[in-house]
């Protein structure tokens, strides 16, 4: 069983990510200790535009599918209203997170200043 999370993401770290075949989230930079996937689309959608259209001019929305077992290690963490849940994974483990992406990471949605 798998389950499907969302990741918005800047043209670089898309770029990264079409590099690795679309099936691996790049490393994180050591001033980033969390990837941290969501839970849903629609607060994808909201960190897209309201942080990397204006950081960046451009952002975009991934969704992947991620083995439903091996999340259950991650907690679910609520950073604000009721649609802001995240999963925390350290930068550590993120390419053990890699190996378990079923399929393809897809863009769903770009977004423009």
């Amino acid at each position: 069983m798998t389950t499907f999370l969302y990741r918005p993401v800047n043209q670089k770290e898309l770029d990264l990510i079409e590099q690795s075949g679309w099936t691996k989230f790049p490393p994180r930079l050591p001033e980033q200790p969390i990837f941290y996937p969501v839970l849903n689309e629609e607060y994808a959608t909201q960190i897209s535009k309201e942080w990397n259209v204006p950081a960046y001019g451009t952002g975009y929305v991934t969704r992947f599918a991620v083995d439903s077992e091996y999340l259950n290690k991650f907690g679910v963490e609520n950073v604000g209203g009721a649609i802001h849940n995240e999963l925390w994974v350290p930068a550590e483990e993120l390419e053990e997170f890699n190996r378990h992406i079923v399929g393809k990471i897809e863009v769903i949605a770009k977004h423009e200043s």
